[in-house]
């Protein structure tokens, strides 16, 4: 029974994940949707999700068909004119090329401000606000204190000359700088102090060294000023987290066992979820973010990708011609299907383990 009953719940959470995803593609989605509908681009169907339609309706007043499909691993909106020539004079290549610019970029921009907005509510009901003011040191790392030259009620305002101004900027900041020494410059009774190559306590993960916290700081006054700041903060620090990751990847720093597809994200959401609400949110947060960056890289396929045709239109004061704009992005899909079947091959490997 016991085992029946966990098995039930897992599925939930799975289904749970699945729902998440369908709502933060639907995000995006929406995005390109309600711009192209704003500057009256013809549209053929809005889609969430691919592979085989499981319900669709079709509006009697605009003709746009509305579409939920069995894989949920992604969704479109396919507009008249957008790979292909068109004489419909609302078609999206009779377009100028700055609302073009507008409706392709507007998914990405949506999912990050969906993320934004996320992520100043869950400050305001969740999270505590902590500033980056020394109030205890953890006696685990007494040695560390002791060298470091920390006192307690300093406040930490730079570290390797990076500004650091909340407890998330702090956390992170550690995590990805300190696991060698640094240069760290604290407030102490007013006055600005360096402290030369302070010493860390490190980890290990996946192959790679972080750097630890070993003390605490002051939470901050929660009020209206201080959630909204605080909230802006960690979203744009989420941010600062995905692009150095996604840099990352392309200089070497991570490797395959750091990245997830599908299967391994909706592992990791499942999981989140158990642990409450507020992970959960912020799990969606950082999901949304993700999508929304990746798909502004200016790569074949992507939104991104779009945008530099778009861009060179704009200089060249032409566009290039669609035959071989599609050829690019027929070759990005390629290339990203065979790489997102790799991850997943890989996620299903570790998730079986």
């Amino acid at each position: 029974m016991v085992i029946t009953i966990n098995i039930l719940s897992n599925i939930l959470y799975i289904l749970l994940a699945i729902l998440v995803f369908g709502i933060l593609i639907f995000i995006h989605e929406f995005g390109h949707y309600i711009t192209a509908r704003i500057f009256h681009v013809s549209i053929n169907e809005f889609s969430i999700g691919m592979g085989p339609k499981i319900v669709n309706y079709r509006s009697k007043k605009t003709e746009i068909l509305y579409s939920l499909r069995l894989l949920p691993i992604g969704g479109f909106v396919s507009m008249v004119g957008e790979d292909e020539e068109s004489d419909d004079e609302n078609a999206l290549n009779k377009k100028p090329a700055w609302q073009r610019f507008i409706i392709v970029s507007a998914g990405a921009l949506t999912n990050i401000i969906t993320g934004i907005i996320l992520m100043v509510i869950l400050v305001a009901v969740a999270f505590n606000i902590g500033g980056t003011t020394v109030s205890k040191f953890n006696d685990n790392y007494k040695e560390f204190a002791d060298s470091s030259g920390f006192m307690i009620g300093d406040t930490i305002k730079e570290i390797d000359g990076k500004g650091v101004r909340y407890t998330q900027d702090l956390l992170y900041t550690v995590f990805d700088k300190c696991a060698e020494p640094v240069d760290i410059t604290v407030i102490r009774n007013g006055e600005e102090i360096i402290l030369n190559d302070v010493v860390f306590p490190t980890k290990e993960q996946d192959g790679l060294t972080y750097g630890e916290m070993f003390f605490s700081v002051a939470p901050l006054e929660k009020n209206f000023s201080n959630v909204i700041s605080y909230g802006f903060s960690s979203a744009f620090n989420t941010i600062e987290i995905i692009w150095d990751s996604l840099t990352g990847l392309v200089t070497g720093k991570y490797g395959m066992a750091q990245l997830s597809g599908p299967v391994g994200a909706t592992s990791a959401v499942a999981q989140t979820a158990k642990n409450g609400l507020p992970d959960l949110v912020y799990m969606c947060i950082f999901i949304s973010m993700n999508l929304g960056i990746f798909n502004l890289l200016p790569l074949p396929a992507l939104d991104g990708g779009r945008l530099v045709f778009i861009l060179i239109e704009m200089i060249r004061r032409k566009p290039v011609p669609p035959k071989y704009e599609g050829y690019v992005h027929f070759a990005g899909i390629v290339i990203l299907m065979m790489f997102m079947i790799l991850i997943t091959f890989k996620d299903i490997i570790s998730f079986v383990k």
